[in-house]
């Protein structure tokens, strides 16, 4: 087993109520986004604590992991945007339950995080939802509305302000995401949801040996 499975083993401790409520959910394996497209950049955010949190909610080696088919559909994004000189930037994937717990119980705040015990929860832990924004031909951050996890008014999925330059870029990313396969969030610019995500249910997350 590797190191980063033994790792998640320990973060995720229990297996989402949804999921055990279904029986057997209808689901398939996660994939490392970079296995499928190198080309997309990732920088997950809960890696460190430089996130709402304050805290590592990740392991650091935590790959980018979604399903296949939502792999595919980054990977259309990112062929669409490199043909324009820019590209994606990866700052969340599948997000393990125990870390939308820890989410949740620092926010309480359903307009920016799911309730981990309501409903089907986050789709981030169903491995169908991405958080994205926009690199330019160098993998240097361009400018966008708000930097990641500002709750705020600020961070709606149509932009408000007055700058030309952010304009341009949210509504690019917005192009490629949707020519990908995705819907956006009305609250987050940079939250992403693939089309086929009813196909799916929560992951069954491991758990430890004799639990």
């Amino acid at each position: 087993m590797s190191s980063f499975v033994r790792r998640l083993t320990v973060l995720a401790g229990f297996v989402l109520a949804a999921a055990l409520a279904s029986g057997e959910p209808k689901y398939d394996n996660l994939v490392d986004l970079k296995t499928v497209d190198p080309t997309i950049r990732v920088e997950l955010r809960y890696t460190t604590a430089d996130n709402v949190t304050g805290q590592a909610l990740y392991p650091p080696e935590m790959p980018a992991l979604v399903r296949p088919s939502t792999a595919a559909r980054l990977a259309r994004a990112q062929a669409f945007l490199r043909e324009r000189g820019y590209g994606l930037k990866i700052w969340d994937a599948y997000r393990p339950v125990a870390a939308q717990m820890k989410l949740w119980e620092k926010t309480h705040d359903g307009a920016y995080v799911a309730d981990p015990y309501d409903g089907n929860g986050s789709l981030h832990t169903w491995g169908v939802a991405v958080d994205a924004t926009l690199v330019d031909e160098t993998g240097k951050d361009v400018s966008m509305p708000t930097a990641f996890d500002e709750f705020s008014g600020k961070a709606r999925l149509h932009y408000g302000g007055d700058d030309p330059v952010v304009k341009a870029h949210l509504k690019l990313l917005q192009h490629a995401m949707r020519h990908g396969g995705f819907y956006g969030m009305r609250t987050e610019w940079w939250h992403f949801v693939a089309y086929d995500w009813k196909k799916y249910a929560p992951i069954r997350e491991a758990r430890k040996v004799g639990d």
